[in-house]
Parts: structure tokens; C-alpha cells; sequence
């Protein structure tokens, strides 16, 4: 049927999968079930019932940017994401953050390849799989999306798309979105506000040529939820002082103010398309970011005696709120970035062979300094965007007094080769490639008694192998060998000090060893004519495994990096799904995993015995149950997703329980009613037995309790953090096309 955003309702598992024809493992939601979602839901939260799929959400509704997704065990840092062939990835810290990348109503479908990304895919830390966003296309017939949202925590949301239609004779079409999303934090005080614009044109031609221009902006102002030990969470659950506090007293630091944190970026992506010859074909993505924001925490400073990097700051501090000698600030931690690159490739069809050779470059800009802002009486921070110097605390010659000042220049260089061969009659294929990824960094310290310049270069080889075997039309197995790599992250290279004492915080790291892993993937598929299913069987090996982990700097937590040595993963991934019978489509997934530490870690001069142990954020089973009714007016969908226990820390001495989340949606669509095209009321709810469980691991630690080590150090143990569960929430959205 076609509804207020397109055809729904034929699509198996409730759009939960689809049939794949890659050599690896590959999952898929698509538009019919992205359609039934709250529309504030972001793209880790659509993918979380997809196998392997570990996500970790801190807000019901997904608006919050402290979301994780992990793959088979292997963190949200290590997997790549891109938008139409558009990396997404953090560059300095290789994060996602998929509240930034497209409105839900705009996504045709999101694909999740467990193992590994495509021969092109622009990314340099894939190394536990890749994410993709893939638009819908613009309507041929002019017309359009109206839809609003009202529900928990005084959420709001207003939505309208238009689409052009063919423009003219042009062959051009293209589409406009608008968003503003508003609510308070459904834990402690706050509240969080979001804009985002999406647009996309495209002009096609009959012999298959393709242009797309394709943007994105996104300003947000979310909060940052604190994130508690075991300890904390066993005596005060989701409410005590580990939430923010909602008024201002001087001297407090842990003031919800302090916390906001403001970001905005762009995108824009050209993909282009040109069949040159009947054998021949050019397809480039060229592409374009900047992003700009700020990460604050609440600190107190020293008016007196304090240090930029080694060096005193003389005289004495004059701001508001001084208490003993003592003054609450928020500790700013900012970033400016600029991105640009290109992927362009050559397809040459020869016989039963498909060769495919390409480059990509990509060039970054990163900058960020980490002034203070000086606070107002009622506890607000002068400027949390950080706009000018002028509002940041200055020293007596002028100069901004801070804690860090980073610059990053990365510039990535990669050529692929790779041939698809088809054989008995194009049943068998087989996939050969090669990648060549060059990675150089440079940096800049302007901090004294930091290393000013520092860097590094390297060069990783990534062979891959796959073959696909078609038994008949409805039953196929495929196999797969591929290298994949994971560079370390840019903060790694710079030394930080404590701004009140002088002391080397962290020292810079040069030398470190990009995490490499030789992945094996055999699985089978089948596609009936009423079943989708697939089972997969993998194994990785890792060398030098770099598992992220959270730092304070200065009352901020930043994204910081632990060579974990080498680690063994092995397990199977499973899903199937049924086309709809009787308005029903059922899906189920499910994975178990085993992921061992290979050697014991290098902590404080000895080794903690931790080989071995199994690594962490590594659940041994996961697994997910959803049920979709849709007969054109009535739909409704209810599933649920089961995460097993997880660890940690590398001694396995701390875990988080295991939990289950479940969630219903119920609607109904309406005839079209004048202008109003299949008038649409949906209810979506969020997490319906609001479980009161900690949903992942923020920032694991190398051991909870004391140690002895391998060479007799007493190694003292430190907690771990964790995200906390969202609770319970309902959204009521009503929608229409015209």
C-alpha cells in the first residue's frame, strides 16, 4: 500500500531482511520497518534488533549523543559508517554519532555488514564492520511529508519534506527536509534541542547514468548523562547524585548547565555515476564536512598557582564566585574540523570477469583547544559554543589560559584492485582484492612543555578473498578471508597536563601499532518464497587490539584509546524472517559469540595476567524476537531484544547483567482525505517494561579489584563506567503526504 512516505507492508520480517547476495555477512532494516519507528530514533537504534548488534543507549528516544553500537564485541570506534559512500566517522576519535546523520523519514535503509566494509569503502578503522546509510530518492511527482510529534518528557517534533518533481524537461528532482526536535532529559534535569536540514537532487538518464547532490546540517544542544560505577548504580540506582543537578550553588561542579553540549556540522556529497562504454563505467563520490562544537564538564580552578602545559601563570585570577581561593568553571573541550575527499573508481566488464580500480584520498583538518568559561551566579557558562576568545578566561597579556591546543592535519591515500569472476554459468563467483591504505598524520602541540610537532605514518596491506555459490534459485553459500585495520586515534599522539599543578597527565604516544585483524566468514542463505534466513560462522584474529576507553581531563570525559594485545573472536550470527501471510511477518535474530584475550597486558611496569579472559563488551549470546501486523490501515509491530552478560574489565572481574529491552508500535492509516494523503496516527512505545539496567559499558577499565602481577606489582584496581538503561516513553506522531 502506499502510504504517507512511500509503499509499506511487503517487505519480510517487517523489513527487518532481505535477501543478500554479498560474499560476507550482510543485515538490513528497510524502509518498511524504519517507517514504523519513533521518529526520533536514530541509526544505531534501528539496526539494534539486526544479529551482532549490541547498542547501548543512554535516552529512549535517541536524541542524546551517548549512544554505542558494538559489533561481535568489537566497539562503536572500530566500526566504519557512511552515508552514501560518505565516511561519517569522527576523524580524530572514529566515533558515530548517528543522531547527526539523516532524519529517519529520509532513510531508505540502513545496512550493517558484520564482518567487514566494501573493497571501496572510505574508512580507516573498519576493522569490526561497517554501517551504511542509503536515502530515498526523490518522487518523480511533486508533492510532500507533513508530520508532527508529541510525547514523553514534554517531546516535541515538527517534520515537513518536499519533493520537486521532475523540474521542467530538466530531468532533475530533489527533495528538502526540515526538523526541530525538542525535550527535556527523561533523567535529571535538562533539556535537549535539535535542527536538522536533509536534502537530496538527482538526475538520471536512460542509458544509466546518475548525479546526486546530496547535504546535510544538524545543530544540536544535548546533554551529557553521567555515566556510573557499579558502586553508584547499586546504591541509587537511576535517580542520587550521579544525575546532574537542576539548581545552581557556588562551588558546584556537577551543575546541568555545565554538561550541554553543542554541536553543529554539514555535509554535502556528490556520487556520481557515468557508463562510458558498454563495458566501461566511472563512479566518483566526491564530498565535503565541516563540524564545530563542544564538549564542557564542570572543574573548579585555583585563582593562583596555576599552569598552562609546564609553565606558571602569573598573578592571579579575577572572576565571579571565587569561594577559598576556588572557582567553578565550565572546562570547555572543543572541535573544529574540516574534511574533504574524494573516491573515484573505474568498473570494466571483460568476459566472466568484473575488474574494479580505484583511489581514494581524503585530507582532515582538525583543531582543539581546551579553554575555561567562566560561569554566571546562577551557574551558566558565558558562551557553551565557545564562539570567541572574549568569553573564555584570558590571562593578564591576553592569551586564552588553556588545558590543551591540538591541531591535527590527516591526509589518507588508499588504491584498490579487485575482480569478480563468474563461473559455471554464473553460479559460482568468486571476489580477489587488493587495498593499499596509506595514512599520514601530523600534529601540533602549542601547549609549553608539550612535544610542539609530532606524528605518524603508516601503511597497511588488505588482501581479501570471497566466493558465493548459488545452489539453485532459492538456496546460496558464501565464504570469505579479509584483512581490515584500525589506525590509533589522533589524541594519542599529544602529551596533556593538569592545569592546576603542571603534571604530565598523558604522555604522547608515536609509536603505537595500527590494530590489524584477519577476519574468516562461511555462512548459507536461503530465499524462499515464504522464508528469509541466513546463518554465518566467523572467526577473527586481532593484533594489537585497541579498545576505547573514557579519560577526565580537566572534569571532561574524553575518548582515549588501551592496546589490548592480541584477541581471538569466533561465533555465529543467525536471522530469518517471513513474507507476509495474513498481515503477519515475523523476524527473529541471534548470535553467540566467544572472544578471548590472546596475551596478558602491559599495566604500571609488569603484566596483569589476563590472557586468557574474555574480552570486553563481548555478550556470549544476544538475540532478538520481532512480530509485524500491517493489512494497509492497521499496523502494529512488538519485539524484543535480549543482551547476555558482559565484562567490564580485562581481569573479568566486574560485568553488567544481562537485560532485555521491548518495544510496541500501533497505528492506523487513514483514506486520503482532500489534499491529505493517507493521513497517518502512529504510537510508538519505548522500552514498555521499563527495565532498570545499566545498557553497556561506557569506559572499561584493565581490572576493578587489586592485582598481584606477573612480576609481583600490586596493580590497584579501578572502577569501570557504564550507560545507563532508558526508561519508559511514548510518541504519538501523526503524519500525511500531499
Amino acid at each position: 500500500m502506499d502510504t504517507a512516505n512511500g509503499p509499506v507492508g511487503g517487505q519480510a520480517g517487517g523489513g527487518l531482511i532481505r535477501p543478500e547476495t554479498a560474499a560476507k555477512s550482510t543485515s538490513t532494516a528497510s524502509s518498511d520497518f524504519i517507517r514504523r519507528q519513533a521518529p526520533t530514533e536514530n541509526a544505531f537504534q534501528l539496526v539494534s534488533l539486526l544479529p551482532g548488534a549490541n547498542v547501548a543507549t543512554s535516552d529512549p528516544l535517541g536524541i542524546s549523543a551517548e549512544d554505542d553500537l558494538s559489533l561481535r564485541g568489537l566497539d562503536g570506534d572500530e566500526i566504519g559508517y557512511t552515508l552514501e559512500g560518505m565516511p561519517l566517522n569522527d576523524i580524530a576519535y572514529y566515533t558515530g554519532y548517528p543522531g547527526q546523520f539523516a532524519d529517519t523519514e529520509n532513510i531508505d535503509h540502513v545496512s550493517l555488514s558484520q564482518g567487514t566494509g566494501d573493497l571501496a569503502t572510505p574508512v580507516i578503522n573498519a576493522a569490526g564492520g561497517l554501517l551504511s546509510v542509503t536515502l530515498r530518492d526523490p518522487t518523480k511527482q511533486a508533492g510532500g511529508l507533513l508530520e508532527g510529534a508529541y510525547g514523553s518528557y514534554h517531546t516535541n517534533r515538527e517534520f515537513i519534506r518536499l519533493d520537486t518533481g521532475d523540474l521542467g524537461t530538466s530531468g532533475i528532482r530533489g527533495f528538502v527536509s526540515y526538523s526541530n526536535t525538542s525535550a527535556d532529559n527523561w533523567r535529571g534535569p535538562g533539556r535537549d534541542k535539535r535542527q536538522h536540514i536533509d536534502f537530496k537532487f538527482v538526475r538520471d538518464w536512460s542509458n544509466g547514468d546518475r548525479v546526486a547532490l546530496i547535504g546535510t546540517w544538524n545543530d544540536a544542544v544535548t546533554s551529557a548523562y553521567p555515566q556510573p560505577t557499579q558502586a553508584d548504580w547499586k546504591q541509587y540506582g537511576r535517580s542520587g547524585p550521579d544525575n546532574y543537578d537542576g539548581t545552581y550553588t557556588p562551588g558546584d561542579t556537577n551543575y546541568w548547565r555545565l554538561y550541554q553540549q553543542p554541536y553543529r556540522l554539514f555535509y554535502l556529497l556528490a556520487p556520481t555515476h557515468i557508463r562510458v562504454s558498454q563495458s566501461l563505467s566511472f563512479d566518483a563520490t566526491p564530498y565535503a564536512q565541516y563540524g564545530y562544537g563542544n564538549t564542557p564538564g564542570g572543574a573548579t580552578l585555583p585563582t593562583s598557582g596555576l599552569f598552562e602545559g609546564t609553565q606558571p601563570v602569573p598573578g592571579m585570577l579575577s572572576l565571579p564566585g571565587v569561594q577559598n581561593g576556588q572557582v567553578t568553571v565550565a572546562s570547555d573541550y572543543q572541535q573544529a574540523s574540516y574534511r574533504a575527499g574524494v573516491v573515484p573508481k573505474l568498473t570494466w566488464t571483460l568476459g566472466n570477469n568484473t575488474i574494479v580500480a580505484g583511489v581514494w584520498y581524503d585530507y582532515s583538518d582538525d583543531r582543539e583547544p581546551a579553554p575555561f568559561n567562566p560561569v554566571s551566579a546562577d551557574g551558566t557558562p558565558a558562551d557553551i559554543w565557545v564562539n570567541s576568545s572574549r568569553g573564555t578566561i584570558v590571562l593578564a597579556d591576553g592569551r586564552q589560559l588553556l588545558a590543551q591546543n591540538e591541531h591535527t592535519i590527516t591526509q589518507v591515500n588508499a588504491l584498490f584492485l579487485g575482480d569478480t569472476i563468474s563461473l559455471l554459468d554464473h553460479r559460482l563467483s568468486v571476489d580477489l582484492g587488493f587495498k593499499e591504505v596509506m595514512v599520514t598524520r601530523q600534529g601540533w602541540n602549542d601547549i609549553p612543555g608539550a612535544t610542539y610537532r609530532t606524528g605518524a605514518n603508516g601503511a597497511e596491506p588488505l588482501p581479501r578473498i570471497g566466493m558465493r555459490y548459488q545452489i539453485d534459485h532459492r538456496n546460496q553459500v558464501f565464504a570469505s578471508v579479509s584483512t581490515n585495520f584500525r589506525t590509533p586515534s589522533a589524541p594519542t599522539l599529544f602529551d596533556s597536563f593538569d592545569p592546576t599543578s603542571g603534571t604530565l597527565e598523558s604522555r604522547a604516544s608515536t609509536n603505537l601499532r595500527d590494530e590489524y585483524s584477519i577476519s574468516e566468514e562461511v555462512g548459507y542463505r536461503r530465499d524462499g518464497d515464504w522464508l528469509i534466513g541466513s546463518v554465518t560462522a566467523f572467526n577473527y584474529n586481532f593484533t594489537n587490539r585497541q579498545i576505547a576507553t573514557v579519560i577526565d581531563l580537566n572534569g571532561v570525559l574524553t575518548g582515549s584509546t588501551i592496546n589490548a594485545g592480541g584477541q581471538t573472536s569466533r561465533g555465529v550470527d543467525a536471522e530469518v524472517g517471513l513474507r507476509p501471510w495474513h498481515h503477519l511477518s515475523p523476524y527473529m535474530s541471534g548470535e553467540y559469540l566467544h572472544a578471548t584475550i590472546d596475551n596478558d597486558l602491559a599495566v604500571d611496569g609488569d603484566l596483569l595476567p589476563t590472557a586468557g579472559h574474555v574480552a570486553v563488551r563481548s555478550p556470549a549470546w544476544q538475540g532478538a524476537v520481532g512480530l509485524t501486523y500491517d493489512d494497509g490501515m492497521l499496523f502494529g509491530t512488538a519485539s524484543v531484544k535480549y543482551v547476555g552478560p558482559e565484562y567490564a574489565s580485562f581481569m573479568d572481574d566486574e560485568k553488567i547483567a544481562d537485560h532485555a529491552q521491548g518495544d510496541i508500535t500501533l497505528g492506523v492509516r487513514l483514506p486520503t482525505l482532500g489534499p491529505a494523503k493517507h493521513p497517518e496516527f502512529r504510537l510508538n512505545l519505548v522500552n514498555v517494561t521499563d527495565t532498570n539496567v545499566l545498557s553497556g559499558i561506557a569506559a572499561p577499565t584493565t581490572n576493578a579489584r587489586t592485582v598481584i602481577g606477573r612480576y609481583g606489582t600490586v596493580i590497584p584496581g579501578s572502577p569501570a563506567t557504564y550507560y545507563v538503561g532508558p526508561g519508559f516513553a511514548a510518541l504519538l506522531t501523526v503524519s500525511s503526504a500531499f
